[in-house]
């Protein structure tokens, strides 16, 4: 059983370094087999394979020094359970000036039937375009594995033997991709596995297409390798607050930085939403060419959990530098957060507070281990004015909290030790009334005084 997908490939058959090669040419290959007709939501695969296709031949028709072409298999013989017609390629609109409306109106035309002769139509294609003068594009939308005897891989060496340069995107849609693996030969490629990613997709890849200009953003651990990732970052124009793109830091398969497509009209201001944030200003992008932007980003991670706890305590804690007591994170007691290597503080919100200098390391996990807090509760048959102290081990006392002055019960979570609790009832006008009680508190317990 062939596995649900779709994958678009853009092979670049030919490219002049010159910077004077101005003309595109786009052969668009469709995949009318017959298991298009399967469900894809509310449509057939083929009608939102039509649907988006057309979105986009009208969204180039008017592009200056463009000419594109229709190449369709699948359509013209249908598939039995005795017979699959693997010759069933056809270029349907050849290469011309200013053939979108008729590029247009036989997609409309198409009907899902056949088999799946996808290194027939790569190899016919390679004829498809009238020289090698212009930079000639393939963008094949198909939805499962060559069916026929021919290996797209060895098809895609034989061009690459006759010096044919090929370059790939590939996009796969469905909920198992696993199988993409074997177009690994032909290039790299990302998941959309909703139309609308898939028509976000496909217009990234009509913008490589035409923009020939393409970037990509490496964040460099300690060693310079660029394996770090999965993080928001923002490119402003460059000198100002405008925001041109958002984009989250992706690995691709391959494990390399994704690629992306930038106007390389403008300078920018790249802005790494790493703790703390990771700055690089006035970056040029250079046109018909592809642009590496490297960017110091190695990471370590700080862990922070209960040893002992038998209840989901809710406790943050505070991030900070010692050079600076702004806060850069605040990180819940039960998870762990991604932090730029160095040292930093961390004040934990417990009750008394816990400090702890740390020092992260790449891709190393530093791990601070608290004990469970334990219960207060009290309760009072009059207001009352108090405060809790710690008591320390060489008979010291800090100051923890106050009680609330307005309810006459209440509850309270502290850490693990001694305490001294000192009190008045409120409406006592004297200071002779002031009284002290000491008491323990244990992980997970309870300890309750009545004041």
């Amino acid at each position: 059983m062939r596995i649900c997908a779709v994958i678009c490939c853009l092979f670049l058959l030919s490219f002049s370094k010159a910077q004077g090669q101005e003309l595109t040419r786009i052969l668009f290959i469709l995949d009318a087999s017959n298991s298009m007709n399967a469900n894809w939501g509310p449509q057939t695969r083929i009608e939102a394979a039509k649907e988006l296709l057309i979105k986009t031949v009208d969204s180039l028709n008017g592009s200056a020094n463009l000419q594109i072409a229709l190449r369709v298999y699948g359509h013209q013989s249908p598939i039995t359970a005795t017979y699959q017609d693997c010759n069933d390629t056809k270029l349907e609109v050849p290469f011309g000036p200013d053939n979108f409306l008729k590029v247009r109106n036989k997609i409309k035309t198409i009907l899902a039937k056949g088999t799946t002769p996808i290194a027939r139509s790569l190899e016919a294609a390679a004829s498809d375009f009238p020289d090698t003068n212009a930079r000639n594009i393939i963008i094949l939308i198909t939805d499962g594995l060559e069916a026929c005897d021919n290996d797209p891989c060895v098809i895609a060496k034989k061009l690459h033997d006759k010096g044919v340069k090929v370059t790939p995107f590939v996009i796969g849609l469905g909920l198992d991709l696993s199988y993409l693996e074997q177009f690994k030969c032909i290039g790299s490629y990302s998941e959309a596995e909703t139309k609308e990613a898939f028509s976000n997709v496909l217009k990234t890849v009509i913008s490589k297409a035409v923009i020939n200009t393409t970037v990509q953003i490496n964040l460099n651990n300690i060693n310079k390798v660029p394996n770090e990732t999965d993080v928001t970052m923002f490119l402003y124009k460059a000198g100002t607050k405008q925001l041109m793109y958002t984009f989250v830091h992706t690995l691709n398969r391959q494990g390399n930085p994704d690629t992306l497509t930038m106007d390389p009209a403008y300078k920018y201001d790249l802005v790494v939403n790493t703790i703390p944030k990771v700055y690089k200003n006035n970056i040029s992008i250079i046109k018909n060419t592809h642009n590496i932007i490297p960017a110091d980003c190695p990471q370590g991670f700080i862990k922070l959990r209960f040893t002992n706890a038998t209840d989901p305590y809710q406790v943050l804690s505070r991030i900070y530098t010692k050079t600076d007591p702004l806060t850069l994170n605040t990180q819940l007691v039960g998870s762990t957060d991604k932090y730029l290597i160095g040292t930093y503080e961390m004040e934990i919100l417990t009750l008394p507070r816990i400090y702890h200098t740390i020092n992260v390391t790449q891709s190393a996990t530093e791990t601070i281990d608290l004990p469970a807090p334990g219960q207060f509760t009290y309760s009072a048959t009059k207001m009352v004015v108090a405060q809790i102290f710690v008591v320390n081990t060489n008979g010291t006392l800090d100051w923890v909290c106050n009680l609330d002055q307005v309810n006459l019960k209440g509850l309270i979570f502290l850490q693990p030790g001694k305490y001294r609790l000192v009190y008045r009832q409120k409406q006592l006008k004297s200071t002779i009334y002031t009284i002290e009680k000491e008491f323990r508190i244990q992980s997970n317990k309870t300890t309750s005084i009545n004041l």
